[in-house]
């Protein structure tokens, strides 16, 4: 296990370096810090290792269906150390997100401190500046994310020996957060708008990335200031379709401002099929047990932009009627068609139909019939398509959004609520994002639940419910948990499940699907199934906990061991 010692003084020794163009990392080759960074081509690759996916992801590639600590996913009945208030010093992840981000920062550094020996040796600086640029992008984005997950950490912009490395105490972060912030604005003025052809970072992912950590930190001025820069560059937008905007065949999109390709031809970032069957339904070939929750269907407000338990429209026997249209866009919906087949989970239905033939065929999405169909009767729409099995052969290439248009619009929305300056600007922003998923206008308030000016405390539930509509499943919503503090509420509620197979029937039978009755939504916007438990309606897959120091995650332990300065975060 590599500690932040050996990490820094790992990029004064070697670095790995790609020998591809077009981002694809294998093979890789070495070059000697003594001679390299001589070339416009040396820096470009140097550059190049930052976008392969450790460093983009930051948890590795194949980690996403355990990324997402929140209650918008479930995996069957499975609780990670986080979502058990077991998180220790030991955890892979934490420990991952540690290193790669310590690993990125010493090879950019190498970068920015080096590149002068390119132009000294006749490289053109108008070649050299954007991939500099690129450099102080990506030292940021690792500041930030260490920011936000470990609070205080060590900061360092130079090659240092082992000794000073062996005694690296952590660094305040509001002084750490305002050398990120130097660097994204660094990382600004050096960078193009736009690439032709290639998708790297750019201007606009600077100052997108520079308004999230600064929302996640608080610092919502800031944030304010550069979402609305991102604004007002004027070459983003909302994608027309929002379901369009998910599927594997949207490889660009006027609302992609950062993104990491997959390609299954070039054998880059894929998905597999671990990922892929964990995330459909079993009536496609797939196994169903990465699910959203009962908590996620029912925080999507009404069509009139009402809570379900406030609104005359709401059937908690049709959940999905008269819904915000991303409900039934990000959860597939029961009788509609999905990869072939109607879905339906209910125990009546032994049989469904297989769309293509038009016959009635064995359900094997009905926990009456297969006991490890969706535990909760729940599976993702979004981002899957049939493209997954027909043709990619249970394979993703999908690419992974990072940044998009639409999140830039509710991080400027959310500052200027959390500093009270609540106007026009903040309506529009909030009602361009709602207006699309009804797909019409902002301006055509008669055909959409639009936003209106309220106080700061209405505004501010408003906001966080519209971004857990929007952003649902893109691994966004545990950051929102965190800094809004509402964790305690959020992460102490069971995870609730469909009764036991043998039981189901009697539910069903009683009137009782697929809710017996409208669950609570509390201030928060967090539902509360107890009455449905109570009443034998629903019953628990697992227990989340919740210790307020997981707020913070804590400095691997490895590190604490090596340096009498590295002191450890509170509570573990």
């Amino acid at each position: 296990m590599r500690n932040l010692i050996s990490l820094i003084l790992f990029s004064a020794i070697v670095l790995l370096l790609s020998s591809c163009h077009d981002l694809n990392l294998s093979p890789l080759s070495s070059g000697s810090t003594e001679s390299w960074y001589s070339s416009a081509d040396e820096i470009r690759l140097a550059v190049n290792k930052a976008y392969q996916s450790d460093f983009l992801l930051m948890d590795g590639q194949y980690d996403e269906n355990n990324s997402d600590w929140s209650d918008d996913t479930m995996y069957r009945q499975t609780l990670l150390a986080f979502q058990n208030a077991t998180l220790d010093a030991q955890n892979s992840l934490t420990r991952r997100r540690w290193i790669n981000n310590f690993k990125l920062i010493s090879k950019m550094n190498a970068v920015i401190n080096k590149y002068q020996r390119a132009i000294s040796n006749g490289a053109s600086e108008n070649e050299i500046m954007p991939y500099v640029g690129e450099a102080y992008f990506f030292r940021a984005r690792a500041y930030g994310e260490l920011l936000y997950h470990f609070g205080d950490v060590p900061y360092y912009t130079d090659d240092i020996d082992i000794t000073t490395a062996k005694n690296m105490s952590r660094t305040d972060k509001n002084e750490v957060a305002q050398h990120m912030n130097e660097d994204f604005d660094k990382a600004a003025s050096l960078l193009p708008t736009s690439y032709s052809g290639d998708q790297r970072a750019t201007r606009g992912a600077a100052l997108a990335f520079k308004a999230r950590y600064n929302l996640y930190l608080g610092n919502f001025a800031i944030a304010a200031d550069a979402a609305k820069q991102v604004m007002d560059m004027g070459i983003y937008k909302l994608e027309a379709n929002y379901a369009q905007l998910f599927l594997p065949t949207t490889t660009s999109s006027p609302e992609f401002i950062f993104i990491m390709p997959r390609s299954i031809s070039a054998k880059l970032n894929v998905l597999d099929a671990g990922y892929v069957r964990n995330y459909i339904p079993r009536n496609q070939g797939g196994w169903a047990c990465y699910d959203p929750t009962w908590d996620l269907l029912a925080a999507y407000t009404c069509s009139d932009g009402l809570p379900i338990d406030k609104s005359p429209l709401f059937n908690p026997h049709d959940p999905f009627k008269n819904r915000d249209p991303r409900c039934s866009m990000s959860i597939v919906a029961f009788g509609s068609e999905y990869m072939d087949y109607i879905y339906d989970p209910s125990p009546k239905a032994k049989e469904v139909k297989q769309v293509s033939t038009g016959k009635m065929v064995y359900n094997n999405d009905t926990r009456a019939n297969k006991f490890y169909a969706s535990f909760n009767g729940l599976v993702w729409r979004k981002y899957a398509d049939e493209s997954w099995i027909t043709t990619n052969g249970y394979q993703s290439e999908n690419p992974k959004i990072m940044m998009r248009y639409a999140d830039v619009l509710l991080m400027y929305a959310e500052s200027k609520i959390e500093l009270n300056q609540i106007d026009q600007s903040v309506l529009d922003a909030m009602n361009s994002v709602r207006a699309r998923a009804y797909g019409v206008d902002k301006s055509e308030v008669d055909k959409y639940p639009a936003f209106s000016i309220k106080p700061q405390k209405e505004m501010r539930y408003d906001l966080r419910i519209e971004r857990r509509m929007e952003l649902a499943g893109e691994h966004l919503r545990y950051a929102d948990i965190i800094r809004w503090k509402i964790a305690p509420d959020a992460f102490s509620k069971k995870c609730m499940m469909l009764v036991d197979p043998s039981n189901l029937n009697a539910l069903y039978e009683a009137g009782n699907w697929f809710w017996g009755k409208t669950p609570k939504i509390d201030e928060n916007g967090i539902a509360d199934f107890s009455e449905l438990e109570a009443a034998g309606m629903c019953m628990p897959a697992s227990e989340r906990k919740w210790d307020d120091r997981q707020y913070l995650w804590p400095i691997p332990s490895a590190e604490i061991e090596i340096n009498p300065n590295m002191k450890q975060n509170p509570g573990y």
